[in-house]
């Protein structure tokens, strides 16, 4: 077993996203193409979006650190530290409200061959 602080990784991909000229760090927590579970822990820096995007499974949005809000056509919910948003199975986008760190968790559709 695997143990990480997901504090600690916010912290170091926050300063990352700083520095990086596109705003953004990422890192796959757990996971990955060999698996149906998939957590990523994203930093965004202030003002930063994740452009509207489908979705490749359910998932869901973890606040580590910051304010952020989803959209989803003419929906948009805010999340704030301590918040867990279910993402819409339809097209969305996330804007950074402030310098935020976020874990997202998706169950990757798998084709049924």
């Amino acid at each position: 077993m695997n143990k990480i602080s997901l504090t600690a990784m916010a912290r170091q991909h926050l300063a990352s996203a700083t520095e990086n000229a596109s705003g953004r760090s990422a890192h796959t927590v757990y996971g990955g193409h060999e698996h149906v579970l998939r957590q990523t822990l994203v930093a965004l820096r202030s003002g930063v979006s994740l452009d509207e995007h489908e979705s490749p499974g359910e998932a869901t949005l973890q606040v580590l650190h910051g304010r952020v809000r989803l959209t989803a056509g003419q929906d948009e919910w805010d999340g704030a530290v301590g918040d867990h948003l279910a993402i819409p199975d339809s097209r969305h986008a996330l804007l950074a409200l402030e310098d935020s760190a976020v874990l997202l968790t998706v169950a990757v559709r798998r084709d049924n061959r």
